[in-house]
């Protein structure tokens, strides 16, 4: 572990690479910063443009981005009660009655406080754990990479807003996007109603286009509520440093709950967020005041919702499995760079995952800094007109496509994509779904596929494996318990039959 965060740090110390680091702490302030938009958002828009980047570079600076825009996101909760994403709703709870109350210096500097304490105690977790998972799942074969599989897309139908059944309507969908192209296999064609589509429906542009187009498209239709007032005055944050020292026992509490949370795939930080949140309401000794602008409900929200961050990044660099839509589009921005995730990372390319870990080592640190003196910066960020926010994001997004492969068609599949998102989003089906399953989708298939041919097409040889058997069974739990506690409910809030003769 030691010669790897070395191999890490010699990495990271050249000068693209630094440039990278900073960039992408700039650009994940200002996208979560901005109301509407979301660290995936700014990481698809910018992910075209790491083509000519180096790997290394690449990663720390979309890296950055993620971490820098889940602490951005509170920035607008606080002051105008608009979370920059939904995990920073929870904040919005107590952190803008605190604003209200004339406190928003200090629900700012506990904010990033917290965060950074979060994010740099689960990076160090991160750091433990990754490399001694990507170790066990070196002696994995076919049939234990399906199962993972099969679980990845069995625990993200917790992204679809607590609904299952439009959780698996997303899934659905992204499986049967995957079937597009070229067969793995034997080669022939399957759906392929355009010669660009041989190769299957370019991923980049199509998360661009579920992610950001749609967004945008829901941006300008819900016009930003604003509250019509200024803020003529920020207090200092400097002046309440010391009052971060009261909430020590939450700050490490949440951490843990944080990582733990943002390993499950599926569950990220909005979960994470809300068991803080709830866990300190319950601990607390005046839980009547959480909601109405009890600062420890701004430091359990926004330390578990950090922590979630580096968590996700653990079944992603060991396993292959994204733990988060964010993540997801990481394995994405791999895969460009013709690097496989998973297990075998730490063998052939040991240079990135240590590399991101010194980088958020590096960088936390920075971006604690540069929160807690920008705060006046990003007041006048969140007042910017929404239809200009559109504007820029739209060009940027169609301009990513093209330059993709310098294809009008990516440009088409981005355009289709964003009203596929937009249209899904009014049904309350969230895109982070169809993401997940185009990444995983293709990973179960072929280890499916391999797995059969292994065994003479005997799908016994699935359960046959122990750690198979063990993975398909829990796959098989996630999928059943949710059934089951509808039926339960159902069952419960049933109403005797009355007899009305």
């Amino acid at each position: 572990m030691i010669d790897g965060l070395l191999l890490g740090f010699y990495a990271l110390m050249t000068l693209d690479v630094i440039l990278a680091l900073f960039l992408g702490i700039a650009i994940g302030y200002i996208v979560g910063a901005l109301p509407g938009l979301t660290s995936s958002v700014g990481m698809a828009v910018l992910l075209p443009f790491t083509f000519s980047m180096d790997p290394v570079a690449a990663m720390v600076m979309l890296v950055a981005i993620y971490v820098a825009g889940d602490y951005a996101a509170a920035i607008p909760a606080i002051l105008v009660n608009a979370p920059g994403q939904p995990a920073a709703a929870i904040t919005a709870f107590d952190g803008f009655p605190m604003r209200m109350n004339g406190e928003a210096g200090k629900a700012l500097t506990l904010s990033i406080l917290g965060s950074g304490f979060g994010a740099f105690t689960s990076t160090l977790l991160l750091i433990v754990s990754a490399a001694g998972l990507a170790h066990i799942a070196l002696s994995f074969g076919p049939a234990e990479y399906f199962a993972l599989s099969l679980l990845g897309l069995a625990l993200v139908t917790s992204l679809a807003s607590g609904s299952m059944t439009r959780a698996v309507i997303g899934l659905v969908i992204g499986l049967m996007i995957v079937t597009i192209g070229l067969d793995p296999v034997s080669g022939t064609q399957r759906y392929v109603f355009h010669r660009g589509l041989l190769e299957g429906v370019p991923f980049l542009p199509a998360l661009i286009g579920l992610f950001a187009l749609s967004e945008v498209f829901m941006m300008l239709e819900r016009s930003l509520k604003s509250s019509g007032e200024r803020i003529h005055s920020l207090p200092s944050p400097w002046k309440s440093m010391s009052m971060i020292y009261p909430f020590g026992k939450t700050m490490g509490r949440s951490s843990i709950i944080g990582f733990l949370i943002g390993v499950v795939p599926g569950a990220g930080a909005t979960i994470a967020s809300l068991v803080s949140y709830s866990v300190a309401k319950r601990l607390s000794k005046k839980p009547e005041t959480f909601g109405s602008g009890n600062p420890e409900g701004v430091v359990a929200s926004e330390t578990a919702n950090n922590a979630a961050g580096p968590g996700a990044l653990a079944p992603l660099l060991s396993l292959g499995i994204p733990g988060s839509a964010s993540a997801a589009i990481l394995i994405g921005a791999l895969m460009i760079h013709g690097i496989n995730p998973g297990p075998m990372l730490f063998a052939r390319n040991p240079e990135i995952p240590y590399a991101i870990f010194v980088s958020l080592l590096i960088g936390l640190p920075m971006m604690m800094l540069i929160g807690l003196l920008g705060a006046r910066f990003w007041v006048q960020i969140t007042r910017l007109n929404p239809a200009l926010i559109a504007t820029v994001v739209t060009s940027i997004c169609l301009l990513g496509s093209y330059t993709y492969d310098n294809n009008i068609l990516s440009v088409w599949v981005a355009v289709v994509a964003g009203i596929l998102g937009y249209v899904l989003r009014k049904l309350d089906i969230h895109p982070a779904p169809i993401i997940l399953a185009l990444v995983l989708g293709s990973m179960m298939e072929s280890n499916l596929r391999r797995g059969l041919r292994v065994s003479g097409d005997e799908f016994s040889y699935f359960i046959s494996q122990p750690v198979s058997a063990i993975i398909l069974f829990c796959a098989f739990a996630v999928f059943i318990l949710p059934l089951g506690q509808s039926l339960i409910s159902v069952f419960r809030d049933r109403k005797p039959i009355q007899d009305t003769r």
